[in-house]
């Protein structure tokens, strides 16, 4: 039987509620429904562990990673009804850059980092990437900000063989992957693009930050996208959608002998579940290398990735 892999979450909001409730509901169903990988170098979705969590709210700091995961204002829909006490007490995260030994310390036995805060706070993320480094553990960074594509901080991830995946996710089934998939169509179909857009709305948290703090996410959207052709409008924060987003994309293109194609899609998901369903295959590539000796840049992520390295800062 394989080891659980000991995973610690940064940030407690929408994105680890999913992550964590899903992996109750898998744990005590087996269901394999919206699961893209059974199992990631013999690591089942079950054998996931949350073993430390660190946030900066005040009414999440000293609960139950269980309870926490429901206090505002998240508000990611119940998926498990009853979830019994986790064992693992919300611990106080960073405001700035210092108190990395503190973290470092608190990350004792986790194999690998989940950063899952919000973008915008490239310091903080790189402190969190000094924690890992320091404490033995890989690092997934989430968010737009650039902690991966950090050339020197690789390195040193590298040379301590622990993994370093980042950055910015690509959802399991969100817009970027989708405008994405339909402009690689319309290219091995012969059409010549003539425009898109794409807006993106959302009630989540993690939206009303991007919306204060836009450029991060608007770059790693284009690095994702490819093309100077693509306008991505400001986000928009929308309260009531709660955890939903909802994204309208629109497609211009000439066929043959110039005639007009126009395509528009709109797309309603859960954002926080389209997370969840590809860190969960993130933190166990991420494991698997840590417990192969496998250290910096995985290749193999980066079809899960917005901007891996590589791609612009």
């Amino acid at each position: 039987m394989i080891d659980s892999l000991r995973v610690a979450v940064i940030g407690v909001g929408n994105n680890t509620s999913a992550l964590v409730q899903g992996l109750a509901f898998y744990r005590n169903t087996g269901s394999l429904i919206g699961i893209a990988r059974p199992e990631v170098d013999g690591l089942a979705v079950g054998d996931v562990r949350v073993v430390a969590a660190f946030a900066r709210s005040d009414g999440k700091v000293g609960k139950d990673l269980h309870e926490a995961i429901f206090a505002a204002p998240n508000n990611f829909p119940r998926v498990e009804a009853d979830l019994p006490p986790a064992g693992v007490t919300v611990q106080r995260g960073l405001f700035d850059a210092t108190g990395i030994e503190r973290i470092a310390g608190a990350l004792t036995g986790a194999e690998v980092v989940l950063y899952s805060a919000p973008s915008g706070r490239p310091e903080i993320a790189l402190a969190y990437a000094e924690a890992a480094l320091a404490a033995g553990a890989a690092f997934v960074n989430t968010t737009a900000d650039p902690v991966a594509r950090d050339a020197g901080l690789a390195g040193r991830f590298a040379a301590a063989a622990l993994p370093l995946i980042g950055d910015d996710l690509a959802s399991q089934f969100g817009v970027s992957v989708l405008h994405r998939t339909l402009l690689d169509l319309l290219a091995a179909r012969g059409l010549t693009l003539a425009g898109s857009y794409q807006v993106n709305l959302g009630g989540t948290e993690d939206f009303r930050n991007l919306v204060a703090n836009p450029d991060a996410k608007k770059r790693s959207k284009a690095n994702a996208l490819g093309s100077d052709l693509v306008g991505i409008a400001p986000l928009g924060y929308l309260p009531h959608l709660g955890s939903q987003k909802i994204a309208h994309l629109n497609i211009e293109a000439r066929g043959w002998a110039g005639s007009a194609v126009s395509l528009d899609v709109h797309l309603k998901v859960h954002d926080p579940a389209g997370a969840a369903g590809v860190n969960i295959d993130l933190v166990r590539l991420a494991g698997a290398a840590v417990r192969s000796g496998r250290g910096g840049y995985l290749p193999e992520a980066a079809a899960l990735l917005k901007s891996p390295p590589g791609t612009a800062v």
